[in-house]
């Protein structure tokens, strides 16, 4: 029976690729600190139905992260553990460091200490790429979209760090495809993009569009950073869940590998779109204001998914329209998982 590790596996993306792996007969084991709201009542939704493993550490502790992976010895390992917003980082760069950057250092370092041919899966983010000003941006419709790329940014894109969030998950990301070519690791980046679904606990400062769900849905005070035109290419979690499932099917391929991971160009979104389709779906007026851009945001962030379609054989599958409806009736059917805002 195949064996995966899942660091930040009581989160949003980490119990449901938890779900996923484990319907497909999996041994799952989670390492998880349960530091996010939301983690125990993630655990206790999955382990109703699924046998799965916890080990509550934080990947910062370097001892305690060789020694579970020299106990559970896993084919694979999906490290999602992660500080996730951008204004946290600004906040406390010193904590976003040692996650992000420390973090990976200590997992990657467990597997080739531990287990070497263990496939490891690094949740990296596009914000690797910073602000891309080199790329023309214009508006049209009342969106921003790329001038000159309209299937996207590919992995040759320059990366340029913006925020200390942006620096902290750029190293680790660097540091995840030098541990193939310098230890012959089997590594590979997935350089995410907005990524929603069930379970997923948005908060103002990350997750955006599971955020404007759940405030729409409860009647919370929402703000837009920016002007609301921003663009970026949403991707279900079950979508990914499938990405990572195709990379590991592929890893002699993929391996020291960087992939844009995202809805591509036909599943966009920007946030005053976003709204409009709360909006309609529930049949209310939606109240916001508008404050400042946040530090390394895009106007547009879309991917090309070429070379994902071309080495993973993999493409998204749930529309925005459809995953979007489905967040919302799950936020109705789950509201008291949200007592915590009142």
């Amino acid at each position: 029976m195949k064996s995966i590790l899942i660091t930040g596996g009581a989160g949003f993306i980490g119990i449901n690729s938890a779900r996923y792996f484990a319907s497909r007969g999996w041994t799952v084991t989670i390492v998880d600190n349960l530091s996010r709201r939301g983690g125990n009542d993630n655990l206790t939704w999955l382990r109703g139905n699924y046998s799965v493993r916890l080990e509550q550490l934080d990947v910062r502790n370097a001892d305690a992260m060789t020694h579970v992976v020299a106990d559970v010895k896993p084919d694979v390992v999906l490290h999602l553990a992660a500080q996730v917003a951008v204004t946290s980082s600004v906040v406390n760069p010193r904590e976003d460091f040692e996650i992000n950057a420390l973090g990976t250092f200590n997992v990657l370092e467990a597997v080739r200490l531990e287990k070497a041919d263990t496939f490891f899966i690094y949740a990296s983010t596009n914000k690797v790429y910073g602000k891309m000003e080199d790329v023309a941006v214009g508006e049209r419709n009342g969106r921003y979209e790329y001038l000159d790329l309209p299937q996207g940014i590919s992995e040759t894109q320059p990366l340029d760090f913006h925020s200390p969030y942006g620096c902290s998950k750029g190293v680790a990301d660097q540091y995840a495809l030098d541990y193939h070519r310098i230890y012959d690791l089997r590594t590979v980046v997935m350089r995410q993009s907005c990524i929603y679904g069930t379970r997923q606990f948005g908060i103002e400062d990350q997750g955006w569009v599971a955020w404007f769900t759940i405030a729409a849905v409860l009647g919370k005070a929402l703000t837009i950073y920016g002007d609301g035109k921003q663009i970026r290419d949403v991707l279900h979690v079950d979508d990914l869940a499938r990405a990572y499932e195709a990379a590991i099917e592929n890893q002699a391929d993929v391996s020291g590998q960087a992939f844009n991971l995202g809805g591509g160009a036909a599943n966009t979104l920007s946030l005053r779109e976003l709204l409009s389709h709360l909006e309609r779906q529930l049949e209310i007026k939606i109240p916001y204001k508008t404050a400042d851009w946040r530090p390394g945001d895009q106007p547009v962030f879309v991917c090309d998914l070429a070379k994902a379609k071309r080495m993973l054989h993999w493409q998204p599958e749930i529309s925005v329209h459809d995953g979007v409806s489905m967040l919302s009736d799950w936020v109705a059917a789950n509201a008291k998982l949200f007592d915590w805002m009142k």
